[in-house]
């Protein structure tokens, strides 16, 4: 879709530049602008609506499960030294991942606005799942758009998907990974976008999508500040999460970004390093920092977690990379597979290979910390869906 995709890093049509510096905005055709405006004329119109609060506030309660805890990882942090290790449980929550604290905010969004029709991307597959589960729920027409590679990769996720009643697109052009998807998704709400709702998974998109979904994700970072200063009477000394699109990490941030105190680290795949090797560019209708190949289009990209192989990132993270509010570093996959085993049997806790990026770079730090210091790990989703990946990579 050339008109989302253009990576001249000039302004397409009328777009204009978001909240976060000089990264955001919405470089989208004239029609798609319409749509995206009065999606965020209602998202501003409901998310402080105590009505639409409470709603919001009773499904996370009474069908995600939250709160969820704030688990002392003992028996890790006494076997990597230093530090005290925090897990916030988000592998806890139904569906097995962050993702559904979003969903859930999105589709009740979609429901007052009258949508009947909703389309998504995945990766992974946690966020097809979870708007699998939130269409089922509410009655709502679901169509999911997949990488046929991440389909391959995630079949288990594709059947659940599918046993929610949901539509599932393999997309085998480019890739065959979450870039390719988000380009079949936004291609669907340009030709539908009267009768569609995009409810997107990470925090990238035009405006208004990441701060819709930073907003809706930030129940993490809520949580975690609260119990942390109930468990040890202060803040943690660093916030630990992986970063793909960046959903999971921004929600773990959000609360912590006028804390200056507390550092906030985000985990890479070393062979998708978007914020520590990418530049500013124009990607899916807005500006972040992309690797680009030498043609300036973006670059191939991998990892052994599906979720995490986005050529971009989404803009917040790119303005706290560039002001230097928030660390961004890299793990290889070895680290990361080491990180699965050993959370799996040290604590009892099989990790998703996204989140085991963030456990990989918690092993280093914390034998650098003392004692008396803290790390939160954000724990974004349990390891089910990986575990026959693992079994087969580890045979290998």
């Amino acid at each position: 879709m050339e008109a989302l995709t253009g990576m001249s890093g000039q302004q397409l049509n009328d777009g204009y530049f978001g909240e976060f510096g000089e990264f955001g905005g919405s470089f989208v055709p004239p029609e798609l602008q319409e749509v995206l405006a009065y999606l965020n004329e209602q998202f501003l119109k409901f998310k402080d609506d105590p009505e639409f609060i409470e709603e919001y506030r009773y499904y996370l309660r009474e069908y995600v499960g939250r709160e969820n805890p704030l688990t002392y990882a003992q028996r890790l942090s006494e076997t990597w030294g230093g530090a005290k290790i925090y897990l916030k449980r988000e592998d806890l929550n139904h569906t097995g991942a962050h993702k559904i604290n979003n969903v859930v905010g999105q589709i009740l969004l979609a429901k007052r606005m009258g949508a009947k029709r909703v389309i998504a991307e995945t990766g992974a597959g946690q966020h097809g799942v979870a708007t699998a589960t939130a269409c089922a729920m509410f009655g709502m027409e679901c169509v999911i758009y997949m990488g046929a590679e991440d389909t391959r990769r995630q079949a288990l996720n594709v059947f659940r998907m599918e046993l929610l009643g949901a539509t599932v697109v393999p997309v085998a052009k480019g890739q065959g990974r979450l870039k390719d998807a988000v380009d079949e998704a936004l291609d669907d709400l340009v030709r539908n976008y009267k009768s569609t709702f995009y409810l997107l998974g990470s925090a990238v998109g035009p405006h208004p999508f990441p701060t819709m979904v930073k907003h809706f994700q930030s129940v993490v970072s809520e949580e975690s500040k609260r119990q942390i200063l109930e468990k040890e009477g202060r803040l943690p000394d660093a916030v630990i999460a992986c970063v793909g699109g960046g959903s999971n990490a921004i929600g773990a941030f959000a609360h912590y970004l006028d804390e200056p105190s507390v550092r906030l680290i985000g985990v890479e795949p070393d062979q998708a390093p978007t914020l520590t090797e990418g530049v500013p560019s124009v990607i899916h209708g807005f500006k972040c920092l992309v690797l680009l190949d030498e043609e300036g289009q973006p670059r191939k990209t991998y990892s052994i977690a599906a979720g995490l192989d986005y050529p971009g990132i989404g803009p917040e993270h790119s303005h706290l990379k560039v002001t230097g509010r928030a660390e961004y570093v890299t793990v290889s996959n070895e680290e990361v597979l080491a990180a699965f085993q050993e959370l799996s049997g040290t604590e009892g806790i099989i990790p998703a290979l996204e989140s085991a990026h963030a456990v990989a770079h918690a092993k280093k730090l914390a034998p650098t910390m003392n004692r008396d210091q803290i790390i939160v790990v954000n724990l974004s989703g349990r390891g089910d869906k990986d575990v026959e990946q693992v079994f087969h990579m580890l045979k290998r």
